[in-house]
């Protein structure tokens, strides 16, 4: 027999996560707490879709953040979150991706927790997973790759001060999340860290959705790419050997309608 689900208890926020762009890669759990809110507080990179799922008379709330234009700023969003549940009301915090990865998922519950708020966190397909999946780029492979890091290309300060010492090792796969506005500095840096210029690279924009675009590489070149494509954000930057098996395990074609595929 199967046990009746939870239900989404008033004065709760659910830290939700959406996935990377198609919404039936949206867990079972998500699903059932976006149907069943009083409000969702959503983001920017949000699956397509998702908020379909919501009951009409559902409160949506945008507090999506892109470069330099944030809906609202993260600590209004805090204090909002706390104030919906106070009302008793039962609260979706809709996150792209994982709640936690890049997510800034850790800070909104910390506050949370301050006012005595109860909450849940789902997680959800991240970014790095899904548009790696969708692209035919396997983030760790026997012959290519035995770590796989993920890195933030934009830092609180603004600036891409990593540790690129050890991003630039050999043997991984590293995949860097709001990379896009400092490609040229991360290429630059693992060039001048170690990895060679011909080393491979690739850009996945809009991942798993009908729009994605997959551009491969290698870091050398990968700056000049993304801007004679015109990729811009939401985009994913993926770097590794792992890169040079995209074209022989690519697998999902995206509509023909959009004029957009893959771009080598």
């Amino acid at each position: 027999m199967t046990t009746p689900h939870a239900k989404c208890h008033p004065g709760t926020v659910y830290l939700v996560g959406s996935g990377p762009g198609d919404p039936e890669l949206m867990t079972l759990k998500a699903a059932r707490l976006v149907r069943e809110a009083d409000v969702i507080v959503y983001d920017h990179l949000g699956a397509e879709g998702v908020l379909d799922l919501a009951r009409p008379e559902a409160e949506k709330i945008y507090a999506g953040k892109e470069a330099s234009n944030h809906a609202l700023p993260q600590e209004e969003i805090n204090v909002l979150l706390v104030r919906l549940a106070k009302q008793g009301k039962r609260v979706v915090r809709l996150k792209g991706g994982d709640p936690f990865i890049f997510g800034r998922g850790g800070e909104e519950i910390e506050t949370l927790a301050e006012h005595g708020v109860p909450f849940e966190v789902v997680p959800g397909v991240t970014a790095a997973a899904g548009c790696g999946a969708y692209a035919g780029i396997p983030l760790t492979h026997r012959d290519h790759s035995q770590i796989c890091v993920f890195a933030t290309g934009h830092l609180k300060d603004g600036s891409v001060n990593l540790d690129w010492k050890a991003l630039a090792r050999p043997g991984q796969t590293v995949v860097f999340y709001m990379g896009i506005g400092g490609a040229d500095e991360i290429c630059k840096q693992l060039m001048s860290h170690g990895l060679p210029a011909d080393h491979p690279a690739a850009v996945i924009q809009h991942g798993t959705s009908s729009r994605q675009r997959v551009l491969t590489a290698d870091l050398g070149t990968l700056t000049e790419k993304i801007a004679a494509a015109g990729i811009r954000p939401p985009a994913l930057i993926i770097i590794g050997t792992v890169v040079s098996l995209q074209e022989k395990l690519s697998w999902f074609k995206p509509e023909k309608s959009h004029g957009q595929g893959s771009h080598k």
